[in-house]
């Protein structure tokens, strides 16, 4: 079983990468790296959504479908091949993983989260991220649509 207590909040971020905060310029370079994928993976998010939705034609958001899948399998692939093969470095991960990826779609992170925990037979936990994340950003959007209206 590969799970251990707080895996999953390093999942992105390895402790070996040592972002501390501490204002080194090493810290400062790891989160422009970060800044700098997650600025890259938007902008690409944006771009494909909205190349996806002009084709589609569709009310259906065909765009952020296949962003989210296109996400998954880029997550999977990268953090799987950085993790197992040692090919990558600390720095190429953190702009690649929770950089570019993150920014590109945040349910890829989900995605790899609730998979990695079937793959660890937590199954209960996986279930229970499936479920939660659902119904609490569903009722967070819920909220958020209340709140702008009664602001309004």
């Amino acid at each position: 079983m590969r799970y251990q207590r707080g895996r999953l909040a390093s999942i992105f971020v390895r402790p070996s990468l040592g972002i501390r905060g501490s204002g080194s310029v090493a810290d400062v370079v790891k989160w422009v790296l970060l800044f700098a994928g997650g600025g890259l993976g938007a902008a690409l998010r944006f771009a494909l959504a909205l190349r996806i939705e002009e084709h589609a034609r569709s009310v259906f958001p065909w765009g952020t479908l296949w962003v989210n899948a296109l996400g998954c399998l880029l997550i999977g692939l990268l953090a799987t091949w950085a993790d197992d093969h040692h090919l990558l470095p600390a720095s190429g991960r953190l702009f690649l993983v929770p950089g570019l990826l993150g920014g590109f779609t945040t349910f890829s992170t989900f995605g790899l989260e609730t998979v990695l925990l079937i793959e660890d037979g937590m199954y209960v936990f996986a279930l229970t991220n499936v479920l939660a994340s659902l119904a609490v950003c569903g009722i967070a959007v819920i909220a958020g649509i209340a709140a702008a209206r009664a602001l309004a």
